[in-house]
């Protein structure tokens, strides 16, 4: 995975692009589409993944198909992590 950091919207000392490349190449990240994107605008995905430290990390992103762009990244929340352990016991990891 090749991601762009240059010019991140985002705060970067609060959470490393090393962490958050971790939590997208997590086997158990879940990758989703929101509802409701309209045509023709840029399709923003989220990725719920955890870091090597077991840091889940909850991000909004855009790719290009070669490319990943972080958009916003924060820790998950109680609830977030509640699916993401969910949605992984489901699928049987």
């Amino acid at each position: 995975m090749d991601f762009d950091w240059l010019e991140a919207p985002f705060d970067l000392r609060k959470m490393t692009p090393k962490e958050i490349e971790e939590s997208f190449e997590d086997p158990f990240s879940l990758r989703l589409l929101p509802d409701g994107e309209e045509e023709g605008e840029a399709v923003r995905y989220f990725n719920l993944g955890k870091s090597v430290e077991e840091r889940g990390i909850f991000t909004v992103f855009w790719t290009d198909g070669k490319k990943y762009r972080a958009i916003f990244a924060r820790d998950m929340t109680p609830e977030e992590i509640a699916f993401y352990e969910r949605k992984n016991s489901e699928m049987g990891y």
